[in-house]
């Protein structure tokens, strides 16, 4: 298998400046870093991918059974990152990717220089026991998947406005509608499980390599707790809160956002 072609990887930017590899989330693809990547690519090296059943990746190696667990996914990053033979990376993970990113350098410390983890949530659920909040009670979350079940275009158009936020821009969230809608619904049923129902707070303290936690001010998928939670457990690791507001924050505020990354990666 060509791994590059599986992922649809691009690699842009200066050949010779620091590795960043952009990680989109649920339901997008790589076109969602757009804006934030022309910035980059003046220092960096700027690595491009779609995890497998997203964008132009090759649909025909999708495996519900492989792709059940962010395991899946975490196995393609590292597999990606050893065919690119890059050295050690950067990894900016979005939202689900956040979680992958801190799974890839709990397994292989060594392939990365840092993790940035953007409006991260290492589980969406909330913990009544721990007084963990997560945003979303369990009933929440089953509501949402059996609505995603039964009409996915419908939920697609009803919730992607919700995750983008910045009402006042309707643009942001209808691009995030036609990039739900663009993902066959099959492999967005298991894709969103896969999304809502991992429980990563456990992983957080393997986390070896240096690491900011970039939140949003307002994110209705990732609320401030979360974001807090998530610096508190990563030892050593650094927490900003952006001005930008969403889930989205490489649509909503892309100069902001790239600002961060290239300062982190930069250093």
């Amino acid at each position: 298998m060509n791994v590059r072609n599986r992922n649809h990887a691009t690699v842009t930017g200066r050949a010779d400046g620091p590795v960043v590899m952009l990680a989109h989330g649920f339901g997008c693809d790589q076109n969602l870093w757009r804006l934030v990547t022309p910035t980059l690519e003046h220092n960096f090296t700027v690595v491009l991918f779609d995890h497998v059943g997203s964008g132009k990746s090759d649909l025909s190696v999708w495996d519900p059974e492989r792709y059940s667990s962010l395991d899946g996914y975490v196995d393609d990053i590292l597999e990606l990152h050893r065919e690119l033979a890059l050295g050690p990376v950067t990894f900016v993970g979005h939202s689900v990717s956040a979680m992958m990113g801190v799974l890839a350098a709990a397994r292989e410390p060594e392939a990365f220089t840092g993790l940035v983890l953007l409006a991260p949530s290492p589980c969406f659920v909330d913990d009544p026991d721990t007084g963990y909040r997560g945003g979303f009670s369990a009933g929440d979350i089953e509501d949402l998947l059996d609505s995603l079940d039964a009409n996915y275009l419908g939920w697609s158009g009803a919730m992607a406005p919700v995750i983008m936020g910045n009402p006042e821009r309707p643009e942001l969230g209808e691009e995030l509608t036609n990039s739900f809608c663009r993902t066959d619904p099959d492999i967005a049923r298991v894709f969103a499980r896969v999304t809502f129902l991992s429980d990563n707070r456990a992983d957080l303290s393997r986390v070896g390599v240096p690491t900011l936690v970039a939140q949003c001010s307002s994110d209705a998928i990732a609320p401030l707790e979360v974001g807090a939670f998530v610096h508190a457990q990563i030892p050593g690791s650094r927490l900003v809160t952006l001005n930008a507001t969403g889930h989205c924050p490489q649509l909503s505020a892309p100069q902001e956002t790239a600002a961060v990354i290239a300062a982190f990666a930069g250093a």
